[in-house]
């Protein structure tokens, strides 16, 4: 008869929880489960999980296999000169189970059989998890989605494939990198009636060639001719909005911000407002001057010699 080390098969210490067990089960049970798991030793290795968390799990079955265990160690580190001698932990075998009940093969080993009986032709737990395939919850998945800054601000949508099929993602406006957006339910599919996972979409906005995002603020740089930095004036800007008309103030220096209110990104699940656009003034000045025009700068450089 071969002895069944049920710590080892769900690979937890002697000393581990009750949470721990369960743990140590419910990770080993999706792992090898008929249903995601066709391999040739996948089915026997679930029977062994089972067995061994329906000892585990039974305080009064646990703390029976315990005593046996330590003897059965002793008896092992002696040299094992002679076979074990069984007789103080077998139970004899009591009314079989009708053959309709339990599932082809069996479900628990010779050794559990032996030491635990046959449980008196009723089912035990872990022969109903085998039979019923217990239902295990799918786990959640995450994945990253790119999107532009222009589709951040409106909000936009992803066909997304993922295990097995399709569905379409919304992604709300407002959305920044490091927004996670949960869809129950298109996880990892669960199993024997389990619950389906959620799908976590972790946004990732890329960089934008104009725009300089902060939180829901946008920065950007525009060109001013000196003409119009010197005189003020009007200049047409774009936004994520679309193309709005800036008033640049006279006199207004190189290196100035002018802010201009909600022309930012809509704040994440609140898209009626929004954040502010900030728009630095870098002055151009001409460098293909005629004659005629560096007689007249000369001229306005003489009305302020000490500027």
């Amino acid at each position: 008869m071969k002895y069944q080390n049920y710590y080892q098969l769900l690979g937890i210490t002697r000393d581990a929880s009750e949470k721990e067990i369960k743990q140590a089960y419910r990770r080993l049970a999706r792992q090898y489960h008929p249903d995601v798991n066709h391999g040739a030793d996948a089915e026997e290795r679930f029977k062994e999980i089972n067995e061994a968390y329906e000892v585990l799990s039974d305080s009064d079955k646990r703390q029976r296999y315990d005593v046996l265990d330590n003897n059965y160690q002793a008896w092992q580190r002696s040299g094992a000169r002679s076979d074990f001698d069984w007789s103080s932990w077998t139970q004899s075998q009591r009314t079989a189970a009708p053959v309709d009940e339990e599932p082809s093969g069996g479900v628990f080993s010779d050794f559990f059989r032996a030491i635990f009986g046959d449980g008196g032709g009723r089912r035990t737990s872990a022969q109903q998890n085998f039979a019923n395939k217990q239902a295990i919850p799918g786990r959640d998945k995450e994945i990253d989605v790119y999107i532009t800054l222009e589709e951040a601000y409106t909000g936009t949508t992803r066909q997304i494939e993922h295990t097995g099929h399709a569905f379409t993602a919304r992604i709300p406006g407002g959305a920044k990198t490091g927004t996670r957006v949960r869809f129950a339910g298109q996880g990892e599919r669960g199993f024997a009636g389990g619950k389906p996972g959620s799908l976590f979409v972790n946004i990732q906005v890329e960089d934008h060639p104009v725009f300089d995002r902060r939180g829901d603020d946008l920065y950007m740089d525009i060109e001013v001719s000196v003409y119009k930095a010197v005189l003020g004036g009007d200049v047409r800007i774009p936004t994520p909005g679309g193309d709005v008309k800036l008033k640049i103030p006279p006199g207004t220096q190189s290196g100035r911000t002018i802010r201009l209110k909600e022309r930012g990104m809509p704040l994440l699940r609140e898209d009626h407002l929004y954040g502010d656009l900030f728009a630095r003034v870098l002055i151009i000045i001409p460098d293909d001057l005629n004659d005629e025009e560096i007689d007249l700068f000369e001229q306005l450089s003489h009305l302020r010699p000490n500027f």
